[in-house]
């Protein structure tokens, strides 16, 4: 089974350790990674592909010392080695200028809003590391319950 992780960047650790928190069903199968900037998860994006490991999600925050969330996605949405990485934007001080940008550069798969809903997040999560899985050709069959079970008979069928 492929190593398959998940992180979460927010420079405020309270927050981070709540998105941690509302995923942490998640860890059984799934490796979560808590970074509190832009160039701590830049760092540990290189060590894991250089290990081999999937960055399935990407989580972040938007208003954080060095760049913004969303220029954080921009970059790692033009990096072909994480083409596949899904990208979910938390935040609650982007501007609806910021929001375009998140859409159009960041190429974004999903925004919440500060403060977020637990359950939501949760569901969100498993549908796109579902999506992630077909889309980088891993067998679906080894994440198990983790899994968004309606994507994958979505998949399935159209294959």
């Amino acid at each position: 089974m492929e190593k398959i992780n998940i992180i979460c960047v927010d420079d405020q650790p309270e927050v981070l350790c709540a998105v941690l928190k509302d995923l942490s069903v998640l860890s059984d199968i799934f490796n979560l990674e808590g970074c509190e900037s832009p160039s701590e998860v830049l760092a540990l994006m290189d060590a894991l592909d250089a290990d081999g490991e999937h960055v399935a999600l990407l989580i972040s925050d938007h208003v954080m010392p060095e760049k913004t969330g969303v220029q954080l996605l921009s970059e790692i949405s033009h990096d072909p080695r994480f083409r596949h990485t899904k990208k979910i934007l938390l935040t609650g001080q982007a501007t609806h200028i910021d929001t375009i940008d998140a859409i159009n550069h960041a190429q974004i798969d999903r925004y919440f809003e500060k403060p977020w809903q637990p359950e939501p997040l949760l569901k969100t999560t498993q549908t796109l590391i579902t999506h992630y899985v077909f889309d980088a050709g891993l067998d679906y069959q080894d994440y198990g319950s983790a899994l968004n079970t309606e994507v994958i008979l979505e998949r399935i069928a159209t294959s």
